[in-house]
């Protein structure tokens, strides 16, 4: 099985974009795409796109896919209020005093644009298997749902819901199931694809193996959550991927074929969550689509496109 796998990293997904659609370009077509956080994002989109274009014309064309999720970015982030806008301190203050918190930020203008673009009987019924992991925060267990949920959108909601920015998803409606970003627990769902049964792996991720060291104000809540998280998420990403490459040395020891394909930044990517541009979303497209195929072009990869 070919696993496609996409890690988390907020509005860094734009470089995911670019550096998947050179991943579809030298031909890699994923029988499985899984996801965490804005990864969750991308691959329901592909997915979704890969179910649409085999009912429409019976095969799939990933190279198109990739495309498609690129003009997806370009055309609808652009702004800081395309992703979610800051909530009111009165209201924010009201709500934290009477045990109602929800998020600093109102994350409803990109749920809006998901639940446009997504229509769950192609999901459902697309050739590619889905899967996007969140995190219950009533229990801690990280949950993997796929695309045969009928609940599959909330997981996918809940998944990109950034802790104390957002908040968190009652799955279906129930508020005895309320999850968030799955990467508390796994950034890289690398674990996962491979106790699914995935032989060959391209995963790629949003953060570099090191931290920034760039000046930030640290007294501004918004930067200073936003900073703590990508420390965080840093870290549990490195985590994810050396464990993964220890088990496919283990695996290759004993004789098994299991190939594992890293693309990830060399250096950190910069980008502000309240003040971005079209602009940065595009640098951001441009530099992942040059990394992937560079890092192809290091395994002897050649573009088919």
């Amino acid at each position: 099985m070919r696993a496609l796998v996409l890690g988390g990293g907020s509005l860094k997904g734009a470089f995911q974009a670019g550096a998947i659609q050179a991943v579809l370009e030298s031909g890699f077509e994923p029988d499985a795409v899984y996801g965490i956080s804005v990864g969750s994002l991308n691959a329901t989109f592909l997915v979704h796109e890969a179910g649409k274009q085999r009912a429409e014309h019976g095969v799939v064309d990933w190279p198109k896919a990739g495309r498609r999720l690129i003009e997806f970015w370009v055309r609808n982030i652009t702004r800081p209020e395309d992703v979610a806008v800051v909530r009111s301190r009165f209201m924010m203050g009201y709500n934290t005093l009477m045990s109602r918190f929800d998020g600093l930020l109102d994350n409803s203008p990109i749920q809006n644009l998901i639940r446009s673009q997504i229509q769950i009987p192609i999901l459902v019924n697309s050739p590619v298997k889905l899967k996007v992991g969140a995190v219950d925060i009533i229990n801690g267990d990280l949950i993997y749902a796929d695309n045969e949920d009928e609940n599959i959108l909330d997981y996918v909601l809940a998944s990109s819901s950034l802790p104390f920015l957002m908040p968190a998803v009652a799955i279906g409606g129930d508020h005895t199931k309320a999850f968030l970003d799955g990467g508390l627990r796994e950034v890289a769902p690398l674990r996962q694809a491979m106790e699914d049964g995935a032989t060959e792996i391209v995963c790629v991720a949003c953060h570099a193996k090191r931290i920034f060291n760039e000046k930030f104000n640290y007294r501004s809540l918004l930067n200073l959550v936003e900073r703590v998280k990508d420390i965080t998420v840093n870290q549990i990403v490195n985590n994810d991927i050396a464990w993964a490459q220890r088990f496919v040395d283990h695996e290759k020891k004993l004789g098994h074929d299991l190939r594992l394909l890293i693309i990830r930044p060399h250096e950190p990517l910069y980008l502000n969550i309240m003040k971005f541009s079209s602009d940065d979303i595009g640098r951001l497209i441009v530099q992942g689509y040059q990394n992937g195929t560079e890092v192809l072009r290091n395994q002897g990869v050649e573009r088919k496109v």
